[in-house]
């Protein structure tokens, strides 16, 4: 019997909690202070579960999980944030799929950025937000000037729209600038440098 409809069923259910747990946080506003602890545990439990993926098929593409277990996957790995390695091995798979039509340089794109930013990089793609100066605004971007050719070439609207889009969704959640902007950022890196995004003496 194959496995890849378990697997499937398996991937499903774990973005499902995902999901769930991030709506009742958000609904007891519990979610923005910080990595929320019972968020971060369910993202380890579902990043633990899709290296087996990795280990038993690969890269988890449509063809073998369907269009449903192929996107919940990419969820998972989007926010395996305290797996590095996780993340860091989807992308290549990600990267060697692409050419076979087996993924797309969308997702590779929001993953890259995502990869670049909790390492200290600037971003390509300008997919990853943060706030700065009052406002939910993109993380610093590499060659800014050629972003917006960056985005169409892989099929992403222009950032004035999204940053549009994802104020308005924050405002919606009650998201706010946090209090202490250094004292979250300070307690940023002590994470990054806990789960191994950064090495002593990195910025």
């Amino acid at each position: 019997m194959s496995m890849e409809p378990i697997w499937r069923e398996a991937l499903l259910r774990a973005a499902e909690k995902d999901y769930e747990t991030r709506a009742r946080l958000v609904r007891e506003g519990a979610l923005f202070d910080g990595y929320n602890a019972e968020m971060e545990a369910v993202h380890l439990e579902n990043a633990a579960l899709l290296e087996q993926v990795f280990d038993a098929i690969g890269w988890p593409d449509r063809g073998r999980l369907e269009d449903d277990g192929a996107a919940a996957a990419f969820i998972i790995l989007q926010h395996a944030i305290s797996r590095p390695d996780v993340q860091r091995r989807g992308l290549a798979l990600m990267l060697d799929a692409i050419p076979r039509g087996d993924a797309n340089m969308m997702d590779a794109a929001y993953l890259s950025d995502r990869i670049a930013v909790f390492e200290g990089r600037p971003q390509l793609y300008g997919t990853q937000f943060d706030w700065f100066d009052g406002a939910l605004s993109p993380s610093p971007l590499a060659d800014p000037d050629d972003v917006e050719h960056r985005r169409a070439s892989v099929g992403l609207p222009p950032l004035a729209e999204v940053t549009a889009s994802l104020r308005a969704q924050a405002a919606e959640e009650g998201q706010t600038p946090p209090a202490d902007l250094e004292a979250r950022r300070a307690g940023f890196e002590v994470w990054a440098r806990r789960v191994g995004w950064r090495t002593e003496g990195a910025s």
